[in-house]
């Protein structure tokens, strides 16, 4: 398989997409932390846009790549897998910035910067694993890097299991209740999209190990 891959010149290029892939949903959340770290009056929603930007032109770039190249170095259905998996991720991410950005003035003292600390995290974790890719099917690191990315999505839920019995037990304000169950969930779901993203690359590394 290697000399096939340097006989038509397609080396590590959708490791190095993929890689970029990942980075980009790593930014994504660095922004979310440092939107909600910022004066309301610096905000700004710029940052989330250029990674989805980004992501999306990646994506495309994979796509066609597919397309045009005879030899992957991974499977064709696994390298659509896990860049649609990790295209999820900033995407969720600037629909919570969006959302906050808009209701931020109704939410409150609510702390999200921590459950963002967390994604970021898991997000870098992602990272981690999607490099390891390109130095061979280490079946133990990934688990342990997947171990650890399902560790703190464990650990996400728990706390964001303890917003909602919060809200459900002291929200008054019905459209209150509501603009912070919104955020809530995308916050959960932004986290289990690089749990997702990890679990493709377990599957790889495990199918290929």
């Amino acid at each position: 398989m290697f000399s096939l891959q340097t006989i038509f010149g397609k080396g590590d290029k959708f490791y190095g997409l993929l890689e970029a892939s990942a980075e980009s949903a790593s930014s994504s959340a660095t922004a979310l932390i440092e939107l909600l770290s910022t004066p309301v009056s610096q905000r700004s929603l710029e940052k989330f846009k250029q990674a989805r930007r980004r992501e999306k032109d990646l994506f495309a770039q994979i796509s066609e790549e597919l397309v045009n190249t005879f030899v992957t170095v991974l499977e064709r259905e696994d390298i659509e897998a896990l860049s649609s998996a990790l295209y999820k991720i900033p995407k969720v991410v600037e629909k919570f910035a969006e959302r906050y950005s808009l209701a931020m003035a109704r939410v409150g003292d609510v702390d999200f910067t921590s459950r963002a600390v967390m994604l970021e995290q898991a997000c870098e974790v992602v990272e981690q694993m999607v490099g390891q890719l390109r130095h061979g099917m280490d079946l133990d690191k990934i688990k342990a890097l997947n171990d650890q990315l399902q560790t703190i999505e464990g650990e996400a839920d728990r706390q964001i299991l303890e917003l909602y019995q919060e809200i459900y037990t002291n929200e008054s304000d019905p459209i209150r209740y509501l603009i912070k169950r919104d955020l809530f969930e995308f916050l959960e779901k932004a986290i289990d999209r690089c749990r997702d993203a990890g679990n493709v690359i377990y599957h790889i590394v495990l199918k290929n190990s």
